[in-house]
């Protein structure tokens, strides 16, 4: 019988890792930066996968917090609100972290339509509807992070 527990804790640790790891395709890394004068948490989407479910399906994005999009080159990414519950502002940044373009409160209603930059970007930065107008991020502004994450797949 203890043999029998044994194994079925291992196996039951196995799982619990395994659930762990694909919980989402996220990368699951987060970083401090600044955005605008404010702090901000960002987490990297650096597969195919977690770009493609970015923060779709979440009821909530906090104030001070943002997804942060990478791609391997820059290129004009095309972004939408499939399945995203909430309104975003989205921010395309250059290979520097500097914004390139920006779209403010974009609603979900707004699905299917595809918001593209107006210049070639490798970051797109996604928070809450109301922080570029909230702390005055144009075109130009930097995104400060100590570490720039690269695609991970």
């Amino acid at each position: 019988m203890p043999r029998f527990l044994f194994g079925l804790s291992v196996a039951g640790l196995i799982l619990l890792a395994l659930a762990v790891a694909y919980r989402a395709p996220s990368a699951g890394r987060f970083a401090t930066g600044e955005f605008g004068g404010a702090p901000l948490t960002v987490e990297f989407a650096t597969t195919t996968a977690a770009r493609e479910l970015g923060l779709g399906g979440r009821t909530n994005v906090p104030d001070g917090y943002g997804m942060l999009f990478v791609f391997p080159r820059p290129d004009y990414y095309g972004f939408w609100m499939k399945d995203t519950l909430v309104p975003l502002d989205m921010f395309w940044l250059d290979a520097q972290g500097h914004v390139v373009s920006l779209a403010k409160d974009v609603a979900p209603s707004t699905y299917p339509d595809v918001f593209y930059p107006s210049a070639p970007s490798q970051y797109v930065l996604e928070t809450a509807a109301g922080f570029a107008d909230a702390r005055g991020i144009a075109t130009g502004t930097p995104l400060l992070l100590q570490s720039w994450p690269s695609v991970s797949e």
